[in-house]
């Protein structure tokens, strides 16, 4: 009777082992799996990133050696950028770039990369530096260019490649400086973005040395090609070295520049009754107003909003 018990209680505790083993292993089976899914994954994300990340590598070696072919090539055959300009244009304003800077040279910062299936963007911190040397009369004057910009990069995959699509410009501000404008301080401000047709201020700031006078001016352009040039009406800097001008956004659907441009002038006596006027410094500043188009297909149903406010109140 012993040993028929034990052999009962044994099977059964053996079909009981076998059941929750039985019971167990799909559920091992399914944490395994989704493992191995996420080790999957993950490899193809470190591809992917690396890949994306080589691209903006590459595009930041092409600009330093001035290859155009080569940036050519990271860039789609239907790229256009916020400012609506195609790969053509693009490229020609790239080849103008290098043809007036020849040692211009180009530094990228990586801040972010986001990517989903075949779509990525990439935020950068980007600034260049170059030399110019211009003919003003009989004087060749050597400038300064200083140039900083935040954008973002969007990428699609196409076949086996990752190739730049589009850009967008989030800030940007250019100055070229010379003679004595090179070592005086000078900020534009403006709207980083604003609506269509919508008022605005550009404010100049001069540390004005003082044994010089300053002349300003402020500007806009848009943001067309060929470019616009918009003419000057140059004045006195005020008492506070500050100079002030109001604009209206344009409505054309094309982004803009505020400009600045300011000369030094100097005075010194060359003979007891003589006093001879000269520029000691010129400088030219620029930064980006991106417009937000005007949207025409907006429906406004003050009625409706009217209910909507009654109905808050009354709650």
């Amino acid at each position: 009777m012993y040993n028929i018990d034990m052999k009962k209680i044994s099977v059964l505790l053996f079909a009981a082992l076998l059941l929750a083993g039985n019971a167990y292993m799909p559920s091992e089976a399914g944490v395994f799996a989704a493992q191995k899914a996420r080790i999957e994954q993950n490899k193809i994300n470190k591809a992917t990133y690396k890949a994306v990340k080589n691209v903006i590598d590459k595009q930041s070696v092409y600009t330093n050696k001035y290859d155009l072919e080569g940036l050519k090539s990271l860039y789609s055959q239907d790229f256009v950028n916020s400012d609506g300009f195609t790969k053509d244009i693009y490229f020609k304003l790239v080849e103008d770039t290098w043809k007036t800077y020849p040692d211009i040279v180009y530094y990228t910062d990586i801040k972010n990369i986001q990517f989903s299936d075949n779509y990525a963007s990439v935020l950068v911190e980007e600034s260049a530096v170059a030399t110019s040397h211009d003919d003003i009369g009989d004087i060749v004057a050597i400038g300064e260019l200083y140039s900083t910009s935040k954008c973002i990069y969007y990428l699609e995959k196409q076949g086996n490649k990752w190739l730049i699509s589009s850009e967008k410009i989030l800030e940007e501000t250019s100055s070229l400086k010379y003679g004595d404008a090179r070592y005086i301080n000078m900020e534009l401000n403006a709207p980083q973005q604003i609506g269509a047709g919508k008022s605005y201020t550009a404010t100049l700031k001069v540390d004005s040395p003082v044994d010089s006078v300053v002349v300003a001016s402020i500007n806009k352009e848009n943001i067309v090609y060929p470019q616009e040039k918009n003419e000057e009406a140059f004045r006195k800097m005020p008492d506070d070295n500050i100079l002030e001008r109001f604009f209206l956004s344009n409505n054309k659907n094309v982004n803009e520049y505020a400009v600045a441009s300011v000369g030094i002038t100097r005075a010194e006596n060359y003979s007891p009754d003589k006093v001879r006027v000269y520029m000691g410094g010129l400088a030219f500043i620029m930064t980006r107003v991106n417009v937000i188009p005007e949207n025409k297909y907006l429906k406004f149903d003050e009625e409706q909003l009217n209910k909507d406010k009654d109905n808050g109140k009354d709650k």
